[in-house]
């Protein structure tokens, strides 16, 4: 036996070069945390936000992250790269494990360990079998709903995508919304062996109705519960997971945990962390039964076959029903309800080391579950603060969570090497596409644009409009990137309608947005702005893709088709939706234009009528838009006419004719070959007019501008969007 070990040294050592990539991973994205070679333990004082030290070093800390994780990329590469060649030269490994990849830390059941806080480490006996195959798919289910789980699910998945190693099947069982956003997001993000299934949460609202919940995530934090029914009766595992879990490891890790189940075990929990179970929060506080301190479900691990054969549904129903009657609701949604038929069931129950869910709320013992970074597997922000929560080591895992936050995700789309993707017709043709294209021809990088296919994420913050029902309503519709954010406010106090926004930012950017629309009073008030982040990609600003992601995404009948450095008038919005009656847009084919002003002031009393805006024309403080710069631009729409006119007027296409315009939703797109500055809005225009007569009811013959609605640029340096 002493020689056969000694005759595969060489393939351990390649092995364990697999084995211990993720630990490699994290010790340099930590090497912040040591000193003089020497591991720098995670003590209270050290950690603490106030401490001098601390603060001077935590922004440090956090941008040598990033640049770290990019390092290890790079090196997680190489190091596949030399095991793969050891790997082809080693006949023992060929004669043996050549499919299989990981050999997992011996998992534990026993609590008494667990409760005193020991890690198991991981184990590298000789003869020991991996556990998870290279190309095995891993099973992954999420409940996520509304628009803030749908931002939320993305850096988990990003932490999960960061470490994998095998191909995921994710399955999300989703609302309306979610769906739409998620949808998007996975089509347009191109990720190669990533697949993704949804599930209609609203589906399953009846199933789950009847149990009262005073939990924050609402009805839908009972869905876990109904996994066994929802899921392809053919999946026999799955991972559950909560949408607040980032992942400090490769997820194959708790995949193989599934291979220590024994017996009658089908669920694999960590204890939870917290007194909540043991009721002495406060007194008179009452909690559901449970085992000991009770069992955490922010992940679970569901044998779903055997689960089905014990029959679950009615299990689990028959003991929510029976708690129901003296406890009246359920206060942690499925937790409660799955730690009740374990307090009846204790052998369904495999106990997950602590460190597969560090739970960060308040008071809890979490810091038990690692001695040094690592330690970690997944943590947990299991707390309504989520980032705000008090943990003696809450800085740290804030930069962890904020790193993967703020990661660029077009550095995840990387392929499995070994592992065929399933066929997708949409990436096919796109590689046939960009295969057709001369690497030679001077203008490849922009012929290639337009192939590039940009992730998008849609409605980035709650949206929350219904159109008005007599069909008139107008939706200002603009793209900007980051320099403008600015802009913001001031459109929002002068138009009132709904918005419709294509914001291209990078990951980091989209965060920083986001910080600045929930710092804002003004824009936090408004339900009825759409911000879509199209995420950056490539050297070139595309432009019409923009405002094609952001007409794509209204929900009225008709839109004002503007810029993001323009200020619409006071009173705008309500003038454009009875023009649209007067004008009879329902049944004819027009286009209304809204004559252009700009000013060269940073401060300018906005004029209230036309009268007075004719008067700042007259003192020069107003200019017709871009006369000096474009006059053949806006020339049609004829200014001099415009001054005196009472009623609307017919206006004839001239060549290199760019106006903002009202049109009906169903409007042709704008040609996305165009990037950056110059002729995308003229080919636009000039598409509209050449526009036969066709079923979107939009009219090249009749277009009017407006005698008495400007709307107006604020600034004018250079617009990108002309």
């Amino acid at each position: 036996m002493l020689g056969i070990c000694r005759g595969r040294r060489k393939f351990l050592a390649a092995s364990l070069t697999v084995l211990f990539v993720p630990a490699i991973t994290w010790i340099y994205l930590f090497a912040g945390s040591f000193e003089d070679g020497k591991p720098v333990s995670l003590s209270p004082l050290e950690s603490q936000p106030h401490s001098p030290r601390y603060t001077a070093s935590s922004q440090r800390d956090r941008e040598s992250l990033e640049v770290r994780m990019r390092e290890v990329e790079e090196e997680n590469r190489a190091l596949r790269k030399q095991l793969s060649l050891a790997q082809s030269r080693s006949p023992s490994h060929h004669r043996g494990n050549h499919s299989k990849t990981y050999s997992m830390e011996e998992g534990t059941g026993d609590s008494e360990s667990l409760r005193a806080g020991i890690v198991a480490g991981n184990s590298s006996e000789c003869g020991q079998q991996p556990a998870v195959e290279k190309c095995e798919t891993i099973h992954v289910a999420i409940v996520c709903a509304g628009y803030n789980a749908s931002r939320d699910v993305v850096t988990l998945v990003k932490s999960v995508l960061f470490h994998r190693r095998n191909p995921l099947h994710f399955h999300l069982i989703a609302d309306a919304i979610a769906k739409q956003i998620l949808a998007t997001l996975f089509q347009t993000w191109m990720v190669p062996a990533v697949r993704i299934d949804f599930y209609d949460a609203d589906e399953l609202k009846s199933e789950v109705s009847w149990i009262p919940n005073k939990h924050y995530s609402g009805i839908y934090g009972l869905m876990k519960l109904v996994l066994t029914k929802t899921l392809p009766s053919n999946l026999e595992r799955v991972i559950v997971l909560d949408t607040d879990i980032t992942f400090a490891t490769d997820i194959a890790e708790l995949w193989a945990v599934f291979h220590k189940f024994k017996g009658q075990q089908v669920l694999g929990l960590v204890e939870n962390q917290s007194d909540w179970y043991l009721g002495n929060l406060w007194k008179n506080h009452r909690p559901w039964p449970a085992l000991g301190r009770g069992y955490n479900t922010g992940v679970i691990l569901l044998l779903l076959d055997k689960l089905r054969k014990m029959k679950w549904e009615q299990m689990w129903r028959l003991t929510a029903e029976r708690e129901l009657m003296s406890m009246l609701s359920t206060s942690l949604a499925d937790q409660d309800i799955f730690n009740a038929v374990i307090k009846q069931n204790p052998f369904l129950v495999y106990q997950l080391p602590c460190f597969w869910n560090v739970q960060l709320s308040d008071h809890t013992r979490s810091e038990q579950c690692y001695r040094d970074v690592s330690d970690l597997k997944v943590i947990h922000w299991n707390s309504p603060k989520k980032l705000r929560v008090k943990n003696k080591h809450v800085e740290f895992f804030r930069n962890l969570y904020l790193t993967f936050l703020e990661y660029d995700g077009n550095l995840l789309r990387r392929e499995l090497f070994g592992c065929p993707s399933e066929a997708d017709i949409n990436s096919e043709n796109l590689q046939k596409q960009l295969s057709e294209l001369d690497e030679d021809d001077l203008c490849y990088e922009f012929r290639r644009e337009r192939f590039t296919v940009h992730r998008t994420h849609l409605y980035f913050l709650h949206y929350e409009y219904e159109p008005a029902s007599d069909n008139t309503d107008v939706t200002l519709v603009a793209q900007l990137s980051m320099d403008r954010l600015q802009m913001l406010e001031a459109i929002c106090k002068h138009w009132e309608g709904p918005i419709s926004l294509a914001l291209y930012l990078s990951d980091a950017e989209a965060q920083q947005f986001l910080r600045y629309a929930q710092g804002s009073e003004v824009l936090m008030s408004r339900h009825n702005v759409g911000y879509h982040i199209v995420y950056k990609e490539g050297q070139f600003y595309p432009v019409n893709l923009l405002r094609n992601v952001a007409m794509k995404h209204i929900s009225t009948p008709y839109m004002f088709l503007s810029d993001i450095d323009f200020l619409p008038m006071y009173g705008l919005y309500e003038y454009l939706r009875k023009s649209v009656i007067q004008l009879d847009l329902a049944n004819t084919k027009k286009a209304l234009i809204v004559p252009a002003f700009e000013t060269l002031r940073y401060r300018l009393s906005f004029p209230k009528s036309k009268a007075e805006l004719l008067s700042m024309l007259d003192m020069g403080t107003l200019f017709t838009f871009r006369y000096h710069v474009w006059t053949k631009g806006h020339a049609p729409t004829n200014f001099a006419k415009w001054r005196t006119a009472t009623t609307p007027y017919r206006v004839e296409w001239e060549a290199d004719f760019e106006p903002y315009v009202v049109v009906r939703k169903d409007c042709p797109e704008y040609d996305r070959r165009f990037v950056g500055f110059g002729w995308n809005k003229v080919a636009h225009i000039m598409e509209l007019d050449a526009q036969p007569r066709f079923t979107a009811h939009l009219c090249k013959a009749k277009v009017f501008t407006f005698p008495k609605s400007p709307a107006m640029q604020q600034q004018t340096p250079e617009d990108p969007g002309i």
